[in-house]
């Protein structure tokens, strides 16, 4: 049996490819799919970047596709998605329309442009060429925290980053989580150093701290990002079951749970907040509901672990001024 890498590569049948630019203080993370993967997404954020994400809708006619990316650059990242789609094309990939393969790449953004790192690009963005080369570096093993897409991520009082959980279910399914955490508020309750995943932690994975003994009012104050300033938390949670587009919907709704229990807080006006949901098809459900309901709570508790993990395991970026890491903040904890 393979063990466990408590990421979302857990999952049979995806990859997971990152690439950054360390002046531009952003990047691009891609999951690439070995075979078209039923996937689905649900958005609950006031401000949203995204591409193809209506051809994930269940009435839509498109049964599978091939690459999620989870970017940074705002609306200028959106065109790490035709980086990836043309490694795709030349790897022969592609859904086949007459003598065409057309690669179907879906992607939400992150807004990172106020981070410190050189925006000023020319004329058109590097996020493209990002894309590519996230693709080209596909693998089942990947770095988390300050790399990919969570590489200029940033939270409301520590550094963000990327994240990943995996989990397995009471009948042998696996699920995973991949978050790019650039939340508009706080991961940590007050000034941390406990997370507010702390009740779901596994094997110390953001520093076995827990939750404190007592959440006082204090501690609960809200804070977040200059008050006009949009910010989001993005993910992709992915099973190895098989499940219906309906089901994928399913999924990708119920795992916003767990992007409110990593955060304090979420689904804000000014969040992008987009979960999407993907299914290998490796295992099917026997016991349809029963399997299928422990597989949206355990996506949902995957993805809050994977939010804490971005954080825990980033590093404060190479400017002057940087907002400092967890393990920065924390050095002996």
């Amino acid at each position: 049996m393979t063990k466990r890498r408590n990421l979302i590569t857990d999952v049979a049948g995806l990859r997971i490819g990152n690439a950054h630019d360390a002046a531009l203080g952003s990047g691009v993370t891609v999951a690439l799919f070995d075979e078209p993967a039923v996937v689905s997404c649900e958005v609950m954020g006031g401000a949203p970047g995204t591409r193809e994400t209506d051809l994930l809708q269940p009435d839509k006619m498109v049964p599978g596709i091939h690459a999620v990316v989870l970017s940074g650059g705002s609306a200028f990242g959106l065109d790490a998605a035709s980086g990836v789609q043309a490694y795709l094309r030349q790897q022969g990939t592609g859904f086949p329309v007459g003598n065409v393969r057309v690669p179907l790449v879906s992607q939400a953004v992150v807004f990172d442009l106020n981070n410190g790192g050189n925006k000023d690009w020319g004329l058109y963005p590097p996020y493209r060429e990002l894309g590519f080369q996230a693709a080209e570096k596909a693998d089942l093993k990947f770095d988390l925290g300050t790399t990919g897409g969570g590489y200029g991520a940033t939270t409301a009082n520590l550094k963000g980053g990327l994240g990943s959980a995996s989990a397995t279910t009471s009948s042998g399914h696996i699920v995973g989580a991949l978050a790019i955490v650039n939340a508009i508020a706080s991961a940590v309750i007050g000034d941390g150093p406990h997370f507010w995943a702390g009740a779901l932690e596994e094997e110390n994975e953001f520093g076995g701290h827990g939750h404190p003994t007592k959440v006082t009012p204090e501690k609960r104050q809200l804070i977040w990002k200059g008050r006009s300033q949009p910010a989001t938390t993005i993910a992709l949670v992915a099973t190895d079951a098989v499940l219906t587009k309906a089901q994928a919907k399913r999924l990708a709704i119920a795992s916003h749970a767990g992007l409110a229990r990593g955060l304090r807080f979420s689904h804000a006006l000014l969040d992008g907040d987009t979960i999407f949901a993907a299914a290998t098809g490796h295992q099917p459900l026997r016991k349809e509901v029963a399997e299928f309901t422990e597989l949206t709570a355990l996506a949902a508790d995957c993805l809050t672990r994977a939010i804490a993990r971005g954080v825990y395991e980033a590093t404060a970026l190479p400017y002057p001024g940087a907002q400092a890491a967890w393990k920065d903040r924390f050095p002996r904890a």
